[in-house]
């Protein structure tokens, strides 16, 4: 065994007392050094540089799960470094099954969940303001995925992309990371002599179905919690840079064909982006003819529903900093809601440059976001160009955002405006107003209040909602009442249904019985109470829901439906005519994931009962092989 694997498993050992396991949320947060280097570090997985020697070792692992405050059952050993240029970060990932670890793909971007494959995590706040990060996830075949945390874990935006170089090799007891992360990706204060940030990391194995953390947490909290980080010292003298990016495009055509058959054609397209780094926190994104051919398409999707179907954004130019334009419903990790910025979101930015699915040309603009101080920043204003379909439009937006310790309180300014000669005074704008305080650790207020003004539109112009929502160790609770005004019109926005009133409740427990095979268990109850604006009830769900979390990392859930319809207007589904009418629904669904860290692994679903006038049945699964585990395999 190499000797670097006695001293991990030795320093682990010597925790081994009677005060285990510890309290996750009471213990102390961790600190570590980085340490300056002289050396060239080569970036290929295998850390033989002098310098990592000389870095100082973290092995202070704890698990979260299956045997929370537990010292982790593998050991991790995890160095850091940095030069002028980049901040390095080393791990060996100790394995006493090395032949066993499990990696579901060899893509580059891991799936939206990683819970399913051996991981190594890290996460970085380098302004220190415990809310916001970059987070890297890695498999040991170096397939990773890189994104941005908002709002203390409120947000991620995993379609991120950063200039960073990773690299994982397999060597006989372990798995090993060696990362470059250059200045210029990174946000930071250079004025602050000897930088503090904000710095956790995880280790996942999944065949054992156990994570362990550096700064340790609850099983409910991720490791972009920065609010429960440990603390990165010793960073001195480094420079962002200018952070200047500048992607130029160039599209020729040309098409021609038998005489009097196709006509020939030529053209040329060009435009480009430009990324400036303004100061340590400000980010300018400019673009001009804006290309998104590259763009991931979406996934076809099935609408049972007579509302619309929400996308997220994947335009890269949109997307970074995109926690910064946040406002609406916002989703609170681990806590059930009953709403998302998939039901109420005031700005969406798939409105800019996509008109019914189709493309609007983008002529130009430009955005600012980021920090100045104790304020979260966000402006953007575009401007696309006319076609037969649309005309020319503007849209600008303002987001200001002051960071109060955990809560936060903002203002959001938003204007859609036809600019084409004939369209003059044509508009839709939107004031609005939030604040999401959180109390006690776990007791978090959500709120908001807008008002939309539009030349076309009369009645009631003004959005609100408050909800209150509590999550400890055992319960689970929240409600909220929300109003959307008939002419509430925000087309900078996403509303998934408007001229309502909806009352949300639910209850629910996570008690971690001592039982066989079972990690934890979630009984919980839920309804929703959609009436309009006359008070008349429109929709109303009731849930009776069980699931169960396994220690091999399993899962099961049962949940059992009563639902009322009130329809007071026809739609189609998959060509059947839905008329108006009073419906009433009772479904039962039940769901089994098996561990995915098994060879072969299955999600299985079942779910049936009244469907509008009829009655549906729905049956799915999928199953999972493990790639084949060889050393070569990530080369």
């Amino acid at each position: 065994m190499p000797a670097t694997t006695l001293a991990v498993q030795d320093d682990i050992s010597t925790q081994r007392h009677e005060s285990w396991p510890i309290d996750l949320e009471a213990a102390p947060r961790p600190t570590t050094e980085a340490v300056q280097t002289s050396d060239n570090i080569d970036v290929d997985g295998i850390l033989n540089e002098t310098g990592w020697a000389a870095a100082t070792p973290i092995t202070q692992f704890v698990q979260s799960q299956p045997d929370p405050g537990y010292p982790a059952t593998e050991p991790t050993l995890v160095k850091i470094l940095y030069d002028e240029d980049n901040l390095y970060i080393g791990a060996v990932c100790y394995d006493s099954e090395i032949e066993n670890r499990t990696v579901t793909t060899l893509e580059y971007g891991l799936p939206p969940s990683t819970r399913d494959m051996d991981v190594f995590a890290v996460t970085l706040d380098p302004f220190l303001d415990r809310r916001n990060s970059f987070i890297w996830l890695v498999n040991p075949y170096g397939a990773y995925r890189d994104g941005q945390t908002f709002n203390d874990s409120r947000q991620a935006d995993y379609a991120f992309r950063a200039p960073v170089s990773i690299k994982t090799a397999i060597i006989d007891s372990a798995w090993t990371v060696e990362m470059a992360i250059p200045w210029t990706t990174l946000r930071f204060n250079p004025s602050r002599d000897g930088q503090r940030w904000g710095m956790n990391l995880l280790r996942r194995v999944r065949r054992k179905n156990e994570d362990s953390y550096w700064a340790p947490v609850d099983r409910r909290d991720p490791v972009h919690r920065m609010s429960k980080a440990g603390y990165l010292v010793g960073l001195r003298g480094m420079r962002p840079g200018r952070n200047l990016l500048v992607k130029p495009f160039m599209l020729g055509t040309s098409v021609s064909g038998m005489e009097g058959v196709t006509a020939e054609t030529e053209g040329i397209d060009w435009g480009g982006d430009l990324k400036l780094g303004l100061t340590p926190g400000l980010t300018l994104d400019a673009t001009f003819r804006t290309d998104f051919s590259q763009v991931e398409v979406d996934q076809e999707r099935v609408n049972l529903t007579r509302f619309p179907l929400f996308f997220e954004e994947k335009r890269d130019f949109f997307v970074e900093n995109s926690g910064s334009f946040v406002l609406g419903d916002v989703s609170e990790r681990n806590y059930r809601q009953g709403s998302s910025p998939g039901d109420f979101t005031l700005f969406h930015s798939r409105r800019i440059g996509l008109e019914g699915g189709v493309p609007i040309p983008i002529f130009g603009g430009g955005r600012i976001s980021g920090r100045a101080g104790a304020f979260e920043i966000g402006a953007l204003n575009m401007q696309t160009e006319a076609v037969d379909s649309a005309a020319a439009e503007n849209f600008s937006v303002l987001r200001l955002r002051r960071n109060i310790g955990a809560s936060d309180i903002g203002v959001m300014f938003l204007n859609r405006e036809s600019t084409g000669r004939f369209d003059l005074g044509d508009f839709n704008r939107t004031f609005a107003v939030d604040a999401n305080l959180v109390f006690l650790e776990n007791l978090i207020v959500n709120s908001y209040l807008a008002r939309t003004d539009d030349p076309d539109l009369g009645g009631n112009r003004t959005a609100a909602r408050v909800q209150v929502s509590w999550r400890d160790r055992i319960w689970d609770a929240s409600g909220f009442v929300k109003h959307v005004g008939d002419a509430f019109n925000p087309e900078m926005g996403y509303v998934r249904r408007g001229a309502v009133r909806h009352a949300y409740a639910t209850l629910g427990a996570h008690p971690r019985p001592a039982w066989p095979l079972v990690q934890e268990i979630n009984p919980y109850w839920e309804v929703h109470y959609v009436s309009d604006l006359e008070n008349v009830l429109q929709t109303r769900t009731a849930t009776l829901g069980f699931g169960v979390t396994f220690l091999d990392g399993s899962s099961l859930n049962l949940t059992y439906e009563n639902n009322f319809e009130r329809l007071e207007d026809p739609f189609v589904v998959y060509g059947f005519d839905i008329p108006v009418g009073d419906y009433k629904a009772n479904t039962a669904s039940a769901s089994y994931s098996s561990n995915q860290a098994r060879p072969l692994s299955a999600y299985l679903s079942v779910s049936g009962g009244d469907y509008w006038s009829g009655s549906r049945l729905s049956l799915s699964g999928r199953f999972l092989k493990l790639p084949t585990t060889s050393s070569a395999a990530h080369a």
